[in-house]
């Protein structure tokens, strides 16, 4: 069974490599989004009241990862029944499914491309599709910056986090991971709204990102020694040591303040989003203005430390079938 794991874990990485997350009306990720949106209709308390709100959103969080498991469980269970090969596909599409890394690369590189062709409206909409904050007032440079930001922040959680939930419990492991992300990223937020009712799926989110974060920025401080030869390693390991605690989030910094280290510019700062500007602290020094040119950086950086974070994942599945 593990041998079967590891074939489908294999080829569910070079799917995402070759073709990217596919838009599929009932790709998994958006079944578990729908299911979400109906859950915090039935479940989000009517009567406004801190303790009620925190208390339905821990019974919707418990909701989505049982319906979440239980799903994937069974689908599973059931084509292994079928057969060996019927149960190796399904677990190599569910884990294509949860991995974005050619598909962040794709989107991000459309800022790239539209930048080097002197269109900021273009490269402004482009950016706007992969980033939260508010982006209409953006010039080049905060275009720049927010797409690398993306990068370095997604790195973690749509590539490497998965790809160690995947490898350590399968399918089930890497979904249970990506609805808790889903529901950080739909209720996660500190506004009226969410703030204790989103309270729950926001910590889980923070819990379960806690070492992917930290191992992917020890990843990308080890392959920006060779993933370009303009990305400084040491600088890279100096500012993750001193900057990577500037974000509101304990793992958001993690990556970024790796790549503003071993781009050699400043990222983060102040950003508006909803419509009111938020106050960051910046990550990283302003050693050079940044250029279009990091968006392709940032992506050799992090798909670099994502190939290396599948070999690794790869040679300890590989350790647990010789110990067995």
């Amino acid at each position: 069974m593990i041998v079967c794991h590891l074939i489908s874990f294999v080829l569910g990485f070079a799917l995402d490599l070759l073709f990217g997350d596919p838009r599929i009306p009932f790709h998994p990720i958006i079944l578990i989004g729908k299911l979400i949106s109906l859950l915090e209709k039935l479940f989000y308390p009517r009567k406004r009241n801190s303790r009620v709100e925190f208390m339905a959103g821990i019974v919707l969080e418990i909701f989505v990862i049982a319906v979440t498991a239980a799903v994937v469980t069974a689908v599973l269970y059931y084509l292994y029944r079928m057969s060996d090969g019927a149960g190796i596909l399904a677990e190599a599409i569910l884990t294509w499914f949860a991995l974005a890394m050619k598909s962040l690369k794709k989107e991000s590189m459309k800022v790239w491309k539209a930048l080097n062709e002197g269109d900021v409206d273009k490269a402004r909409k482009a950016v706007s599709m992969i980033v939260g904050r508010d982006t209409e007032a953006l010039g080049a440079e905060g275009i720049t910056k927010a797409a690398v930001e993306t990068v370095a922040e997604n790195a973690s959680d749509g590539v490497i986090a998965p790809l160690i939930f995947l490898a350590l419990a399968g399918p089930v492991g890497g979904y249970i991971y990506k609805a808790v992300n889903t529901m950080d990223s739909m209720i996660g937020y500190k506004n009226d709204r969410y703030m204790y009712f989103g309270r729950a799926a926001a910590k889980t989110d923070d819990v379960l990102n806690y070492l992917p974060s930290r191992i992917t920025a020890l990843l990308m401080i080890a392959v920006s020694m060779f993933a370009d030869e303009a990305l400084d390693w040491k600088n890279a390991y100096k500012i993750w040591k001193r900057d990577r605690r500037n974000h509101a989030s304990p793992n958001s910094a993690q990556g970024e303040a790796v790549m503003a280290g071993a781009l050699g510019v400043q990222l983060a700062g102040d950003a508006k989003y909803f419509g009111k500007i938020v106050k960051k602290p910046t990550i990283g020094d302003a050693l050079r203005t940044v250029e279009a040119e990091d968006i392709a950086r940032a992506n050799r950086l992090m798909v670099s430390a994502s190939v290396l974070a599948e070999l690794i994942c790869i040679l300890g599945i590989l350790l647990v079938i010789m110990v067995i």
